[in-house]
């Protein structure tokens, strides 16, 4: 079966892990949420999705929001693992199992702390 832009997240993770100062900070990546893991890990989901047929009625690109959500025990921490995921994505192309992002750019971001972890949430448009 062919993957779409249903499967975002799967590229975005290999981009990721691909990332030499990401893994250097923390090689725990899941999607959507996780109740095992230790500080720090980072979190992905598809949040929004638009799809862009072409005139002729046949599927286009799509344009997917992936927010990124970054949990560390301290804020220092969390500010440099954020910006090591910007800089894995951001401006950045990839490609998994058939999959090709064309270009992933940062849109927001805001910080946080909740259940005893700071967090840094920043969303991407990813165009597939």
């Amino acid at each position: 079966m062919a993957k779409t832009s249903l499967s975002a997240g799967a590229v975005i993770r290999d981009m990721l892990m691909k990332s030499e100062a990401v893994m250097q900070r923390t090689n725990k990546i899941f999607p959507i949420a996780t109740d095992k893991a230790l500080l720090p890990y980072i979190l992905y989901r598809r949040a929004a999705l638009e799809h862009n047929p072409t005139k002729a009625g046949q599927p286009g690109a799509d344009t997917v929001t992936i927010e990124v959500v970054c949990y560390t025990a301290k804020y220092a921490d969390g500010v440099e693992l954020a910006e090591a995921v910007r800089e894995a994505l951001d401006y950045r192309q990839g490609e998994s199992d058939g999959l090709t992002v064309r270009s992933c750019m940062l849109a927001d971001s805001e910080e946080g702390y909740e259940d005893d972890a700071f967090v840094q949430h920043l969303d991407f448009i990813v165009k597939l």
